[in-house]
């Protein structure tokens, strides 16, 4: 196949390579930053205008959007519904809130383009190398890039059509909500045993946990390769970086009655996290940095 990926950034370089390892050919544009340089050494076709990166395509055109939400994410779906064509599909691939995938899929549909909501899921790691989706928008739209979507997952279990449009950025931010209450209790026991008057080494510990028993996960092999490189966490500062997706979540569940005490207290932890000196909000950063990439502040 031929596709265009929009925004090179960690989650977009990491499936550009991914798909340019399984033999299609990628055109790549990056409205923000200088990055794809690297990868055009490796067989992308790096364009400088969202322009080029139309013409480059063969209809109908599928074209990937990994840029952050919000603001980048309108701004591109914006000259999407502008340049590209009837029948093309536009895929949001970022972490945008369920709602604003909603009216895009409607103001994309007017123009005749077909919109798709993708949850992507694995981190750094998983774009690279495999990653979770679930897709919301039309099945046709969905079924054209399935193959696609197939070769770039962990396996074939990882690839899922959640519904109508919408669908598949919900389910991704209720995932999110998870995550954060389990690096929250990871974290927490990295606390309690830093405190427990013991001598112990931490990533043997996390490195036991992660074989056979009942709470191994990737995360939990995340904390420990991560408190393998930074023994030192005095060296560490408290602020943990939020993106603030998992907040959307929390206030629709509020205006629904809805109890999410473990999410909403994550959340609430991770805000209190930029003023405290305390090993459990160093862990949370380290896990964060482990799967997402996001920054570990030092003192």
């Amino acid at each position: 196949m031929r596709v265009g990926i929009v925004g090179l950034g960690r989650m977009g370089a990491g499936l550009a390579q991914a798909a340019i390892d399984h033999g299609h050919d990628v055109i790549g544009y990056d409205p923000g930053t200088k990055s794809g340089k690297v990868l055009a050494d490796r067989g992308l076709a790096l364009v400088t205008t969202l322009g080029e990166l139309i013409d480059e395509l063969p209809s109908p055109r599928i074209i990937l959007v990994y840029v952050p939400h919000g603001d980048p994410t309108e701004q591109v779906c914006e000259q999407l519904r502008a340049s590209a064509s009837t029948g093309d599909v536009v895929v949001d691939g970022g972490n945008s809130h369920w709602e604003d995938s909603r009216r895009r899929h409607r103001e994309f549909a007017q123009e005749g383009i077909r919109f798709v909501d993708l949850g992507t899921s694995g981190g750094l790691w998983g774009a690279r190398h495999g990653a979770c989706f679930m897709a919301g928008g039309d099945p046709d739209a969905y079924q054209m890039i399935e193959p696609l979507l197939r070769e770039l997952a962990f396996d074939e279990r990882a690839t899922l059509y959640a519904g109508a449009p919408g669908s598949g950025h919900f389910v991704k931010l209720v995932h999110n909500a998870i995550e954060f209450g389990m690096v929250q209790s990871i974290a927490e026991g990295v606390e309690l045993m830093t405190r427990s008057g013991f001598e112990l080494d931490l990533p043997a510990v996390f490195d036991n946990w992660n074989h056979g028993s009942v709470i191994r996960s990737w995360l939990v092999e995340l904390m420990g390769d991560a408190l393998r490189k930074n023994p030192d966490l005095s060296r560490l500062a408290t602020y943990v970086e939020d993106t603030g997706e998992v907040k959307w979540v929390v206030r629709w569940a509020l205006e629904r009655d809805i109890p999410t005490p473990v999410v909403s207290e994550s959340q609430q932890a991770l805000m209190g996290y930029r003023d405290l000196d305390a090993p459990v909000a160093k862990a949370v950063a380290l896990l964060r940095n482990g799967f997402g990439g996001h920054p570990v502040h030092e003192r």
